[in-house]
C-alpha cells in the first residue's frame, strides 16, 4: 500500500531515517511527493560509533547537525525538523506532549502518511519505543488532521508473529543514494558498519529490504 500524498518520518535520531527509509523517502521526492523528517533528538549520545569518543554532547550534537542536513540533501528531504530532546531520555518526556508536538509537525506539512519505528523500536531502543509510542498516540489523538495512514517499520518480532509488508522496496535499486546518505553520517560510521557493512557496490542480502506495514487508516 504506497503512501498517498505528503509522508512524514518520525525518528528519534539522526540517521534513523536512513537506516530504515532512505530509499523511501528518496523515491517519494524523485516523484514530487516533498517527505519531510521530525528528529526527537540531535543524537548527542552517539558517541560511541565514531571517532568522536572525546567530544562534549553539545559538540557532538553539532557534529550530527551537519550530517543530518548532507543526508537530507542525498535523500532529497523536502524539511527537517528536530525538537532539541536529549539523547537516549526520550522515554523520560511526556509522551502526551510529545505527540502534541507530532501533530504539529504533521499539521504544518499537511501529510497524509506517518512513519516510524514499531512499538518495540525495532531494536528494543528506548528511544525508539518511545518516538514509536508518541507518534501512535498522535495519529490516534485526531490532532493530525490530514493524516490518513500510520506505517511502522517492520521488525523482525512483528514478522514472527505473522505480521507481512504492506509496502516493500528493494534497497539495490537506491542503494547508492543510501550508502551516500549512510556515509554522511560518518560520527555513527561503525554503527552502520555493524549494520550493512562496509558500503560496497551491492548491498548485503540480510538488507535488501525496506519493508512497513501499515497500522492504522482512515
Amino acid at each position: 500500500m504506497y503512501p498517498e500524498g505528503r509522508s512524514a518520518f518520525i525518528y528519534a535520531h539522526p540517521d534513523d531515517e536512513t537506516f530504515m527509509s532512505g530509499c523511501l523517502i528518496r523515491q517519494l521526492a524523485d516523484e514530487s511527493l516533498k517527505p519531510v523528517l521530525l528528529l526527537a533528538t540531535r543524537g548527542d549520545a552517539g558517541y560511541k560509533n565514531g571517532d568522536y569518543a572525546d567530544a562534549s554532547r553539545e559538540e557532538l550534537a553539532a557534529i550530527r547537525d551537519g550530517e543530518m542536513e548532507e543526508a537530507a540533501a542525498i535523500l532529497g528531504l523536502d524539511a527537517l525538523q528536530q525538537l532539541g530532546y536529549p539523547d537516549g531520555k526520550l522515554n523520560e518526556i511526556d509522551t502526551t506532549r510529545l505527540a502534541s508536538q507530532i501533530a504539529e509537525f504533521a499539521n504544518t506539512y499537511a501529510v497524509e502518511s506517518l512513519f516510524t519505528f514499531p512499538p518495540d523500536g525495532g531494536n528494543g531502543h528506548p528511544d525508539h519505543v518511545a518516538i514509536s509510542r508518541a507518534t501512535t498516540l498522535a495519529f490516534e489523538s485526531g490532532l493530525c488532521r490530514s493524516v490518513r495512514r500510520l506505517y511502522y517499520s517492520l521488525s523482525p518480532a512483528m514478522a514472527l508473529e505473522g505480521r507481512t509488508p504492506d509496502l516493500t522496496l528493494e534497497v539495490a535499486k537506491q542503494w547508492k543514494v543510501k550508502a551516500a546518505a549512510l556515509r554522511a553520517h560518518d560520527s555513527q560510521k561503525y554503527a552502520i558498519e555493524r549494520y550493512f557493512g562496509n558500503l560496497g557496490e551491492e548491498v548485503q542480502m540480510s538488507r535488501r529490504y525496506e519493508q512497513f506495514v501499515v497500522i492504522y487508516k482512515k
